[in-house]
This record gives C-alpha cells, sequence and structure tokens, in this order.
C-alpha cells in the first residue's frame, strides 16, 4: 500500500504534463496513438486517465515481442532480426507503422530495456519516436543506466512527454 501511495505521488508531476498536452491536442483537433513496449502500456494508461480529452487519445498498441511489433505495426522482419527490437530503426518503424494504422496524426513509441537484463541486453537503454503526419519523423535516445524497472518507465514517460510538448510547441 505505501509504494502504491507512493508511486501515485510520483506520478502526479506527469499527470499534470499530460493533462496539458492532451488538452492542447485537443484545441488543435489532433488525435495520438501510442505503440509501447518496455513501458507495456503505461502512456496510454496515463493519457487515457484524463477525464475530458477522450476523443485526443486515438489508440494504443502494447507491442512487446518482436512477432507483435510485425504483425501489428508492420515493422519489418528484416529490421528485427538485424538490429534488434531495442534500436531506433525499430523505434522510428513502431511510430511510423502506428500512426499509418491508426486514424491518428501523432504517433509515439518506446522500445528498450527496463532491466534487468542480461549480458547482452543494456539495462535502462530506451528508444523513442515521434511521427507526425506531414513531417519527419524524430528519434530520441536514453541511456537512464541500471536504475531498476520502475524508474526506467517513469523516466520513459517523462521522455515521451517531452516529444509531445516539444512537438506542440514547435
Amino acid at each position: 500500500m505505501e509504494r502504491l501511495a507512493k508511486d501515485m505521488m510520483s506520478l502526479d508531476p506527469l499527470a499534470d504534463r499530460a493533462e496539458h498536452v492532451l488538452t492542447s491536442f485537443c484545441d488543435r483537433g489532433l488525435k495520438l496513438t501510442t505503440a509501447e513496449s518496455c513501458t507495456g502500456g503505461l502512456v496510454a494508461a496515463l493519457l487515457t486517465d484524463i477525464e475530458g480529452c477522450s476523443h485526443a487519445f486515438e489508440r494504443g498498441y502494447v507491442t512487446y515481442t518482436d512477432a507483435s511489433k510485425h504483425e501489428l505495426l508492420g515493422v519489418n522482419q528484416d529490421i528485427l532480426s538485424k538490429r534488434g527490437a531495442v534500436s531506433k530503426e525499430v523505434a522510428i518503424a513502431m511510430a511510423e507503422g502506428a500512426r499509418r494504422l491508426s486514424n491518428a496524426e501523432v504517433a509515439v513509441s518506446t522500445t528498450g530495456f527496463a532491466g534487468p537484463g542480461d549480458e547482452n541486453d543494456e539495462e535502462g537503454l530506451v528508444h523513442f519516436a515521434l511521427a507526425q503526419e506531414g513531417a519527419a519523423t524524430i528519434h530520441v535516445k536514453k541511456l537512464f543506466g541500471p536504475v531498476g524497472r520502475d524508474l526506467v518507465r517513469q523516466k520513459s514517460l517523462e521522455t515521451v512527454l517531452d516529444l509531445l510538448e516539444m512537438m506542440l510547441s514547435s
């Protein structure tokens, strides 16, 4: 119970930022889609908790496996096998696929190693992408380090909001 209360308190500033982002999407008549791997739907959950802005969130994809990234988002099998699921190329393909397959003008993606990992995984490595209709797709790579799954996921939520705020301000 104590951990739940602590987690909810740490999300309050994120919830405020998310509300501002979705309100801005509503004001501009834009729709948003998410494509998530390491965040497991947390971005979609954060955005759908906001009352009065449901029409700005179009849909969310949770694609944890390579097969789901390919089947649901159209990520090319060659990219997955050559670059790996946690890569710039896959993050971009996820965001572009989610935008193309939805009714949204904007899609954001996350793919990474939240941890703990094995010797082949760089714990805390997360790739993000934002695909927007009529604009070049943006990629961001973050190295959060071995700080634990919860903190990697929270920092990932912050990074997604950073990307969306940056897009809205440009």
